[in-house]
């Protein structure tokens, strides 16, 4: 028998966890949201929005968001944001 997969999270959910890793990567950088805001090329409210969860961030953003924050765009879609703050 096989086992059933288990339950993808909802898009909030992964839009939440996205935005925990973001935030959390830019505070272990000691950033600003404007600073991140403004290396990324994006307004310092959309950053906003991603950090909480508000945003569906388009590929070509998070790749954006990550040469700003320099680490692979595949670190910021491990949703671990909490477990990155708690270092």
């Amino acid at each position: 028998m096989r086992k059933s997969p288990a339950k993808l999270p909802s898009k909030e959910e992964i839009q939440v966890g996205f935005g925990e890793t973001v935030r959390a990567l830019r505070d272990e950088q000691q950033l600003t949201q404007e600073q991140l805001a403004e290396s990324s090329e994006m307004h310092v409210t959309y950053i906003s929005q991603i950090e909480r969860g508000l945003k569906n961030v388009s590929l070509f953003n998070i790749h954006r968001i990550a040469h700003a924050l320099s680490v692979p765009p595949g670190e910021l879609l491990n949703a671990r944001g909490k477990q990155l703050a708690r270092r």
